[in-house]
């Protein structure tokens, strides 16, 4: 799930080499000059060439620690410190030396060989005094992002990539506090959200929306940095956390369930007891991983225990009424868990653990809306002969290429199972509001609202956001919003929406925030229903179409009251 990450490295290039160069044209001081030594920048993509603009610089580190503006000195072809160093268009040095000196010493350097050149004392005419080698290994400061983890130079205020602030409030306001200032608390909108803040405090008692959230979760990190922070870190939670709290949300107009660590019965009917053996023997080791991407340290268990156990009781809490809805704010992730393994960041998978404890609650039919942007492998594994649970997956695709490869449009369920597997795979990144509300009005609600579902869950992996570093996509906070409306006349509102995936801080936080407002009974705000889909969109949702369609949905698998659904292909 982490292959994708598009991420700028700006770098210094090693020095190329020298090349002499005659030309005519200019004197022969220039001609002297003409040793272009290069150093490569890359920044936005775009190669800039050293010396050969004035004042081009690169910082590096020497013996004492700083940072110094590095130039070269063009007479000799050595590193120079000097200020004015390289302020010449061709890069001669602003030195007073005579052009009869610098004229004999081009004539010489031309009937030399670059190996003569090297080992030739030109000291003779140029005071050398402040000459010092150039060093051995540049080092170079950078600083991560916050928001979307991408690598950043040490002399820019502003993430290249999503423009946050080094030193922004992300993690202690949420959404709400600025991208572009340091963080300096919430002077603008501090008194209107601390005002909605105790007027809501009573209401949490009489909340329909249940929130399962603890901090013991932030516990699961990866223990070293490999050459990029792991984009499945604990702060994704810390920054919805810090939204909800800002907004006067969470605490305050929902109420909190305690905690629990799931039992191992309840694991044992969804995954194997060796993948469950294999989790919790992490608890003993320091730094592990179940995949290059799929890390565990000694807390990482008892975290995807807690998670696991708090989407089983919110399910209960909303299957027996005590809870109209509810939001599990839970990492480790978990819809790429399968039977037998971990991966995709997922240690256990909570989205079919919640289905199970609906089931075992007395809801006879569950239906999972997967709209996080991997297909979830895992659930679908778990639920591939299981008639009574209606997996339904919106992601990128690209005929295999997008990770984790599965999620054709033709796997649709097996062993009698067929048809309670709809997939919607999209062919390219981009796929906005515009597709996701459509692909909703065509293909999730006809089918859903046929299946009927006693109990609805979501993985809401908020990676399809605008700004996501591994999605690429551009749904927006009010496109969440809106497919979560969408969903709430189904199962008489009974609807568990359980975090998945989105790396970058701000759209998650924005877009859970959005969910969590429709799941309070507030409007989705922006209508997206007379909305067009781009082009491949359209493709993706009519291709349906080949496969026999008969005149219905349903008349594939002979449709509604005889137990089968319609099996759709793109």
């Amino acid at each position: 799930m982490w292959f994708c990450i598009y991420s700028r490295f700006r770098h210094v290039c090693p020095i190329p080499g020298m090349i002499l160069a005659e030309n005519p044209h200019v004197s022969s001081e220039h001609s002297l000059a003409s040793e272009t030594l290069q150093m490569s920048r890359l920044t936005n993509g775009e190669a800039e060439i050293g010396l050969h603009k004035p004042n081009n610089q690169v910082q590096y580190q020497g013996s004492n620690g700083r940072y110094g503006n590095l130039g070269f000195d063009g007479t000799n072809g050595r590193p120079c410190r000097d200020e004015n160093c390289g302020k010449e268009d061709i890069g001669v040095s602003s030195r007073d030396a005579s052009t009869d000196v610098l004229s004999k010493k081009a004539t010489q350097q031309k009937e030399m060989t670059l190996e003569d050149m090297y080992n030739q004392d030109l000291n003779d005419d140029d005071d050398d005094s402040d000459w010092e080698p150039f060093p051995q290994h540049v080092e170079i400061v950078k600083w991560f992002c916050t928001n979307c983890t991408m690598v950043n130079l040490d002399d820019v205020a502003h993430c290249d990539i999503c423009g946050e602030h080094r030193e922004s409030g992300i993690l202690r306001h949420g959404f709400f506090a600025s991208s572009l200032l340091q963080d300096s608390g919430l002077t603008e909108i501090g008194a209107d959200t601390r005002e909605r803040h105790r007027g809501s405090q009573d209401s949490a008692s009489n909340s329909s929306t249940a929130v399962g959230f603890d901090e013991r979760m932030l516990l699961h990190s990866e223990v070293q940095m490999k050459s990029h922070p792991h984009p499945e870190r604990p702060d994704r939670i810390r920054a919805i956390a810090a939204s909800l709290a800002t907004a006067g949300i969470f605490p305050g107009r929902c109420y909190p369930i305690s905690a629990r660590e799931i039992t191992r019965e309840e694991l044992q009917m969804v995954h194997s007891l060796e993948h469950i053996e294999a989790v919790d023997h992490t608890s003993h080791m320091f730094s592990s991983y179940f995949t290059p991407d799929t890390y565990a340290n000694e807390h990482s268990a008892h975290a995807a225990r807690l998670a696991a156990g708090l989407c089983a009781d919110l399910t209960k809490e909303i299957v027996s009424g005590r809870a109209k809805n509810g939001f599990a704010l839970v990492r480790p992730p978990g819809h790429h868990a399968g039977v037998r393994q971990a991966m995709g960041f997922c240690l256990h998978n909570n989205a079919a653990v919640a289905a199970l404890a609906a089931q075992a609650s007395g809801a006879k039919k569950v239906l999972i809306v997967d709209w996080d942007v991997h297909h979830g492998n895992g659930t679908q594994e778990i639920f591939d002969q299981n008639k009574s649970v209606l997996y339904m997956s919106l992601h990128r695709h690209e005929g295999g290429k997008f990770y984790p490869g599965t999620g054709a449009a033709d796997e649709v369920g097996t062993m009698g199972a067929e048809g309670y597997c709809v997939n919607v795979p999209w062919s390219r990144g981009g796929v906005g509001d515009n597709d996701y509300i459509f692909a909703f009005q065509h293909v999730v609600l006809p089918i859903a609202s046929e299946f009927a579902p006693d109990f609805t869950i979501i993985s809401a992996g908020f990676d399809a956001a605008r700004g996501d570093p591994l999605g690429c996509c551009d749904v927006t906070p009010a496109g969440y919003a809106k497919m979560t409306h969408m969903l709430t006349d189904l199962s008489g509102g009974k609807l568990l929406v359980i975090l998945e995936g989105g790396y970058n801080l701000r759209s998650i936080s924005s877009s859970a925030t959005a969910v969590i407002k429709v799941l309070l009974g507030e409007s989705p705000g922006c209508e997206l229903d007379n909305t067009l889909p781009s082009r491949s969109g359209l493709q993706t949702v009519l291709e349906k179409n080949k496969l026999k369609r008969d005149g219905g949905l349903w008349h594939q698998y002979g449709g509604k009251g005889e137990g089968k659904l319609y099996c759709i292909i793109f």
